[in-house]
């Protein structure tokens, strides 16, 4: 399918919302994360963390991309690290999907999922359903390992069945050509394609640079 060169964000006066999920776990959802909200000069929002409290995804994300960068607090800080909806019974605590409310900004918003899209909140609902609920628009991260067309090509049929948009689709690092090529053979010509090179090291001049040559198309 034909995709066309988008003009970089700061061209365009339009917010820019953007709710950043992925294939599955350790896909590089918030380095990617960083290096968008670098590039469009964004806020950022963690909705929900499990784990690692000491060191969430959202001081990652300010260590990343400069003291600058607005980090809004978690709905839900969770202990364990694991699913959501575990994390969240271990503390007596179900996941109300109606606690969640946008920021009040007039600045672009990264918001990063947890997990992928089947990743459960509670009993009954996933990210996709906060997704459904926040109702903007989505980006799909995507690295490559054995099974990755089938999680991406998966991902995006649930977002198409619930008519979610799918904005951007990341391609988080270096891939075969004929995965890419399926890949991009099975998006619908509005989603832009965004390529993020591998990086060696994770650092603020890292992202920094992977910031300024991101390429969107």
């Amino acid at each position: 399918m034909d995709h066309k060169t988008v003009l970089p964000k700061n061209e365009n006066s339009e917010q820019e919302l953007l709710f950043i999920t992925g294939i599955g776990t350790e896909v590089g959802k918030t380095v990617c994360s960083a290096i968008v909200t670098k590039y469009f000069n964004a806020e950022y929002w963690k909705l929900v963390q499990s784990g690692d409290l000491d060191f969430s995804d959202s001081i990652k994300v300010k260590e990343l991309t400069g003291k600058n960068t607005v980090c809004h607090p978690e709905t839900y800080r969770l202990k364990l690290a694991a699913s959501p909806h575990q994390s969240a019974r271990e503390e007596g605590i179900t996941i109300d999907l109606n606690n969640f409310t946008l920021p009040e900004t007039s600045n672009n918003l990264i918001v990063e999922g947890a997990g992928g899209l089947m990743v459960p909140l509670n009993d009954e609902h996933f990210i996709i359903d906060l997704i459904q609920k926040l109702n903007i628009p989505t980006v799909l991260v995507v690295k490559n390992y054995l099974g990755c067309i089938n999680h991406t090509l998966l991902s995006i049929m649930a977002l198409e069945q619930r008519k979610i948009k799918l904005k951007y689709i990341i391609l988080n690092g270096n891939f075969p050509v004929d995965t890419e090529k399926i890949i991009l053979k099975n998006i619908q010509p509005e989603t832009a394609i965004i390529k993020i090179p591998h990086l060696e090291e994770i650092t603020i001049e890292n992202i920094e640079t992977a910031a300024k040559q991101l390429e969107i198309l």
